[in-house]
This record gives structure tokens, C-alpha cells and sequence, in this order.
């Protein structure tokens, strides 16, 4: 999916945050990410939960998954993200977002500064390494390593980021 080329209301911020929401809701974790032409395919560990044989004894069963987010997928979690956030007057949902949702928007935002051409990552315990293609002729693939207090960091800060929404009294809706 190639974000600078499609709809002017795409960017990574946006797209990652949608994508970080559906990790958070099927509490995954170690997550990898690629870029491809048509969206983005996503490998994730998660815990299947089992009773065994004892009704108070839960098994838990590490299995790792594979998503596929196509353009259409993505549009449709973006707005189901925009409504689910609701208006300047509804109460801030930034606190109670997800961790994957509040890291991956932060990654976008990062990565719509740098205007690349692909995008690849994985995260292991909080700690994200970004592979992009970097715009422009000298170009060439660059490594960025975000470390857990890096994303901290930048989640922590990501409230001062938010642009005021016009006619909104000071306020965003973007959360």
C-alpha cells in the first residue's frame, strides 16, 4: 500500500493507529509488519485460552497469527476508529487506547515525518525495529531502532502533537 500515492486523508499515523487498535482488541503481541502494494500483512503472537479438565484450571496456548489488511480493510477500520473516538466533546480516549494502538500511531507519526517509500517492522518487548526505503535519490533502506523507553517516550508526548480541530474551542477530535 502505497500511503503517499492514494487518498490525501491516508497517512501512517492513521493507518498503524487502526492497525494497532485490532492487535490491542485480539490481545496480540510481538508483532512483525510489511508493507505490501495493496496493504499490509501483520504476524502476531496470541495466547489461546482452554479450560482442561479442571474447571478452574485455564491452559493457555501460544499460537502465532497472520492478518491481512487490504485498502478496503484499512478505510473501513479508520472509520470505525474516527466514530469510535467520537467529537471534541466526547471524553479523550487517548488514556484508555491500547498499547499497540498508542505505540503504532506514534511510529506513524514518526514515519510520516520521514515520507518513505516502504515500510517493514517487528517489535519484541516494546523495543520496535523499523526498516524503510527513504525517499528521494540517495536514498536507500535505512534501520531505526525504537527502544521500549523510546515508545514510552513518544506516547507520553503524543498528547502536545495534536493540532486544535477548527471550531472546536482549542480542542482535537484525532485523540
Amino acid at each position: 500500500m502505497r500511503i503517499y500515492e492514494g487518498s490525501p486523508r491516508q497517512d501512517f499515523e492513521e493507518v498503524f493507529r487502526s492497525i494497532g487498535a485490532i492487535l490491542d482488541k485480539r490481545v496480540m503481541r510481538e508483532i512483525l509488519l510489511l508493507e505490501l502494494p495493496d496493504g499490509f500483512v501483520v504476524q502476531a503472537l496470541t495466547t489461546e485460552q482452554q479450560l482442561s479438565g479442571a474447571r478452574s484450571d485455564v491452559i493457555g496456548r501460544e499460537q502465532k497469527i497472520t492478518l491481512s489488511f487490504l485498502e478496503d480493510d484499512l478505510a473501513r477500520f479508520m472509520e470505525e476508529g474516527l466514530a469510535r473516538r467520537g467529537t471534541a466533546q466526547a471524553a479523550p480516549e487517548w488514556e484508555q487506547a491500547g498499547y499497540y494502538e498508542r505505540a503504532m500511531r506514534v511510529l506513524g507519526k514518526y514515519l510520516d515525518e520521514q515520507r518513505p517509500r516502504d515500510v517493514f517492522f517487528f517489535e519484541q518487548s516494546g523495543a520496535f525495529v523499523v526498516r524503510i526505503l527513504a525517499a528521494g535519490s540517495a536514498g536507500g533502506h535505512q534501520l531505526i531502532e525504537f527502544t521500549r523507553e523510546d515508545i514510552g517516550d513518544m506516547i507520553a508526548r503524543a498528547p502536545t502533537y495534536r493540532a486544535p480541530v477548527e471550531g472546536a474551542g482549542g480542542t482535537d477530535t484525532k485523540g
